[in-house]
């Protein structure tokens, strides 16, 4: 199976997005072609969550999990954490009180 460069899936992400009218930006930008992409969702309430792409060994399912949650300083320096390990790592920031990051799509795993 092709996989989609980064860039082109981060991309199609925040187009998809901008169409549900939720607000989303690259915090930081990572390697175009492999780079690993993190997702933080900001509920604009002093609350986070941070979202990690995974890959299930025993079903070969991959599926977006939760790698941090609270609050949000305490994502923030999970992102930088994260960071330090992997300097080619994409942060895309999605703004939305209600929660909605789109990342439970299928079309996107």
């Amino acid at each position: 199976m092709t996989r989609l460069t980064s860039r082109f899936w981060v991309d199609a992400y925040l187009a998809r997005l901008r169409l549900m009218d939720v607000p989303a930006f690259v915090v930081s930008h990572g390697d175009d072609t492999a780079g690993a992409v993190l997702v933080k969702l900001n509920t604009l309430d002093g609350r986070g969550q941070l979202f990690q792409r995974s890959f299930d060994l025993q079903t070969g399912d991959r599926k977006w999990a939760v790698l941090a949650e609270g609050d949000e300083a305490e994502v923030d320096a999970s992102v930088v954490q994260q960071r330090g390990f992997d300097p080619d790592l994409w942060v895309i920031e999605v703004e939305d009180r209600a929660g909605r990051h789109m990342l439970d799509d299928p079309s996107l795993t």
